[in-house]
This record gives structure tokens, C-alpha cells and sequence, in this order.
């Protein structure tokens, strides 16, 4: 189960982490301070497509990709870029708050209308596209498909420093994800 590590202070960023690109990510973003000046893209972030989150990063720091509820599965070639060709060494998954992929099987009805409506299609294809995808995009919780998410990619990318995040779309802030580890007894 997924547990969050709020950063209210420099001293709240795991040391470890401190003085990588995601500690400054969380600096920039989360603390305020002052942007500095980036050559370069340091950093990836991946992160959910929701319209309500903006991060609070200067100018060249970071790629960014996004992707409904932060799910890489079918992205690993433009991931596999950044690393490649950006020589980034670090990156930041980003789960949210309220994400849309939760529980997505509820949203059927609308995702078929709004296809039909928005789209032009014909409401037998536009519920079989559902019915194909769907399955692969919904994720059960935000905050441990992000944790989840960040283990599978890290044995994609053994060399890079993956760090699961949580943007709460309330407060516009983000934690860090760790897991809660099982009592033994």
C-alpha cells in the first residue's frame, strides 16, 4: 500500500535524492525556490494528461510525457529517448488525485457519447474501442499504480533513478510514494 512523503522543506527530500534533478524538481515546485538556469533537460517526467496539473519548473530542466493515470506501458520508446538520446539519469513518475483512470469502467457510457457526439463515430465502434483499451488503461488506486508503475520501469531502465510521486490536485503539491511494508509478526 502506497504512503506519501509530504515536502514542506529541503530537509523533507530524502537525502539521497537532495541535490539529483528530482530534489530539485520538488525545490522548484513544491518550495519555491528560485529557478536556475538549465542548458539541458536533466530530468523526465512522466505524468497523467489531466489538464490540472502544472508544474513549477524553470525553462529546459525537464521532458515531460504524459499519459492517462501516468501508465508508460505502451510509451517505453519515447522514455527509452529521453534516456538515450536526452542522457537524462533520472525520472519522475507522477501520480494524481482524482485521476480518471480510476475506475474508468464507470466512465463507459459517457466515453461511448461523448465519441459519438465530439468525434463522429458510429456508437458500435466507439464501444468496441472501449471495450479493446479500457482494460489495459484502467488502474484500481492512483497512488499504488504510480508506486507499481515505477518498479516495472525501473527494471526496464536499471541505470536511471525512478521516484513515484503524487501531485494532489487540491493543493497543487507533490510527495513523494513509498510503500508501506508488511508487518511481519
Amino acid at each position: 500500500m502506497a504512503q506519501f512523503v509530504p515536502i514542506r522543506t529541503v530537509d523533507d527530500i530524502p537525502e539521497n535524492i537532495r541535490d539529483t534533478p528530482i530534489g530539485w524538481l520538488l525545490r522548484y515546485h513544491d518550495l519555491g525556490e528560485e529557478h536556475r538556469v538549465h542548458e539541458r533537460p536533466e530530468v523526465l517526467v512522466g505524468m497523467c494528461m489531466d489538464h490540472r496539473k502544472s508544474l513549477r519548473i524553470p525553462p529546459n530542466f525537464a521532458y515531460i510525457l504524459r499519459s492517462g493515470g501516468a501508465n508508460f506501458r505502451r510509451h517505453e520508446f519515447k522514455v527509452s529517448f529521453a534516456i538515450a538520446v536526452g542522457g537524462v539519469r533520472h525520472f519522475a513518475l507522477i501520480g494524481h488525485s482524482q485521476c480518471g483512470m480510476v475506475d474508468l469502467e464507470s466512465r463507459r457510457e459517457q466515453f461511448i457519447k461523448g465519441l459519438v457526439a465530439n468525434a463522429g463515430w458510429d456508437a458500435d465502434a466507439a464501444a468496441a474501442h472501449f471495450d479493446r483499451f479500457a482494460p489495459e488503461f484502467e488502474i484500481a488506486d492512483a497512488a499504488d499504480f504510480v508506486l507499481e508503475e515505477a518498479i516495472r520501469l525501473a527494471g526496464l531502465y536499471p541505470a536511471v533513478r525512478i521516484v513515484p510521486m503524487f501531485y494532489e490536485v487540491e493543493s497543487g503539491l507533490i510527495s513523494i510514494v513509498t510503500a508501506e511494508l508488511p508487518v511481519s509478526r
